[in-house]
């Protein structure tokens, strides 16, 4: 098995997409204009509009609910990424912040609120 794909469903695909092309600096590929990726070696971010939740089965999917995924982005310095984020993001959860295990991680919501963990695994 391979885990290929992270997709949020999204009223907004354009918005959403160029906010996570800001946060990560990486060209989104569209193959339909209900749908468009950032691909990196280690996965895809997926965006489809809430109009392809008719494909998948009425009412599987719901934009802007999630409350229980959080998308981990790794950085080199999540204190210089701060300093970066502070002008594209409206909202955010904490600063950074040292977490039990070692990383440093800063939480903040996207435009539809999902949340995203940016972090920097400890130095060994």
């Amino acid at each position: 098995m391979e885990l290929t794909a992270t997709r949020i469903i999204t009223d907004d695909v354009q918005r959403l997409v160029e906010f996570y092309e800001r946060i990560t600096g990486i060209r989104a590929i569209w193959l339909h204009e209900l749908f468009a990726e950032l691909r990196t070696d280690s996965g895809t971010l997926a965006f489809a509009s809430s109009a392809t939740v008719q494909f998948l089965g009425d009412g599987s999917a719901e934009a802007g609910a999630n409350r229980s995924v959080i998308l981990d982005i790794r950085v080199d310095d999540v204190d210089a990424s701060y300093l970066t984020l502070r002008d594209v993001v409206d909202v955010f959860v904490n600063e950074p912040t040292t977490m039990p295990w070692g990383n440093r991680s800063l939480l903040f919501r996207d435009p539809d609120g999902n949340l995203v963990n940016v972090f920097t695994p400890p130095a060994h």
